[in-house]
């Protein structure tokens, strides 16, 4: 499945974001603020059971999260700045990372780092990264950590491309995928179009 959130506040944040003149600072704000809007709407089908509570007035019953923990796997490096924003809304997640670099003769993804909480295999993993390009990147991710017992994983991505949804829906058919935007294509340089820029760039004022 693939949800595209229409949420007012993160389309407004996005927008400004998209926006050639936005510095790095409010870049990186901005997008730790859009990542706690998303992983709210990303989680809201988690399990919950009822318990036992006192309150001041008196004993009740209420509801909290129930079956598997979180973890949160950004891909390097600009998978860093969503992080904040996820942990914020869920500081009990544990939080690994994983690195790749593209091969220069095979051009196919190679894992150069990944490490993940000792206890993967029983957590709902959310892989974040603000691009969904290509789609290669991220299905190469998501099947290292299949590799590794993980079976429950979410992809949460700022803006994509249906070239890069397409990839990961063939490579990944049980990994939901979560967006902000599906954007209209990939040019000649496999940027998204209309896109952002590089997000990894704009995020740490590199080039």
């Amino acid at each position: 499945m693939v949800y595209i959130f229409d949420h007012p506040l993160i389309q407004h944040k996005l927008t400004l974001m998209r926006d050639v003149n936005t510095g790095t600072k409010e870049f990186r704000e901005l997008l730790e603020e859009i990542s706690m809007l998303m992983v709210y709407e990303v989680t809201r089908d988690l399990p919950t059971e009822e318990v036992e509570v006192e309150t001041p007035i008196c004993v009740t019953k209420s509801r909290v999260l129930a079956g598997k923990k979180i973890g949160i796997v950004p891909i390097l490096r600009a998978g860093l700045g969503m992080v904040d924003g996820v942990a914020n809304l869920i500081p009990a997640a544990k939080i690994g990372h994983i690195g790749l670099y593209r091969d220069p003769e095979t051009h196919e993804p190679v894992e150069y780092y990944c490490k993940l909480p000792a206890d993967s295999e029983n957590r709902e993993l959310i892989v974040l990264d603000p691009m969904l390009a290509t789609g290669g990147s991220a299905s190469a991710a998501i099947s290292f950590i299949k590799q590794r017992g993980c079976k429950s994983i979410r992809l949460v991505n700022l803006i994509a491309a249906p070239e890069g949804i397409e990839r990961v829906q063939k490579d990944h058919p049980d990994v939901n995928i979560y967006v902000a935007a599906c954007d209209e294509k990939l040019n000649e340089h496999a940027y998204i179009v209309p896109g952002l820029g590089d997000a990894g760039d704009r995020l740490y004022g590199t080039k």
